[in-house]
C-alpha cells in the first residue's frame, strides 16, 4: 500500500478511535447514572476499540517499514513519484525496461515516436499489435477504368 494511503488511513482510524472512545464513556456515565449497568455491552464495546487499536498499530508498524526504505531513487539522486516509469529530473526511464525505448540505443521514447531523437533510427512498432494500428497504410492509387 502506497505510504500516502497509509497515512490517510491512519488519520481515519485515529478519528473513529478518538468518537469510540468519547461514546464509550457517555455510555459508561448513562449507565451509571440510570443504575442499570450492562457489562456484556461495555465489553463488546471495549472489544471493538480494541481491533480498532490492532489495526492502528499494524498500519503504524506499515509506515515505519515503509520510511525506513526511504523510497526510490533514480541513478541522478532525485526521489520517484509512486508507479512512476521515468525521471521527473533527468528523464531516464526507471525500472528493468523502460516503457518505451529505443530498440538501438535504449533512449526513452514518446509512445507516438517513428523515430528516436537520440539516435535516429527507426522504431519497430510491437509485434502484438493488430495490423490496422501498427502503421498508417499506404494510401491505395485509384485502379483505372
Amino acid at each position: 500500500m502506497h505510504p500516502n494511503a497509509l497515512k490517510r488511513e491512519r488519520r481515519a482510524l485515529l478519528r473513529e478511535r478518538e468518537d469510540r472512545i468519547r461514546d464509550l464513556g457517555g455510555l459508561v456515565f448513562e449507565m451509571f447514572r440510570r443504575d442499570r449497568f450492562r457489562v456484556e455491552l461495555v465489553t463488546e464495546r471495549c472489544a471493538d476499540l480494541l481491533a480498532l487499536e490492532e489495526r492502528l498499530e499494524e498500519t503504524d508498524s506499515l509506515l515505519a517499514a515503509a520510511s525506513q526504505r526511504g523510497g526510490p531513487r533514480c541513478a541522478c539522486g532525485a526521489p520517484l513519484a509512486w508507479n512512476s516509469h521515468f525521471c521527473g529530473n533527468c528523464g531516464r526511464p526507471v525500472g528493468p525496461q523502460p516503457v518505451v525505448a529505443c530498440a538501438r540505443c535504449g533512449s526513452p521514447l514518446p509512445a507516438d515516436a517513428r523515430f528516436c531523437g537520440s539516435c535516429g533510427s527507426a522504431v519497430e512498432l510491437p509485434r502484438d499489435l493488430p495490423e490496422d494500428t501498427q502503421a498508417d497504410p499506404a494510401p491505395k492509387e485509384p485502379a483505372e477504368v
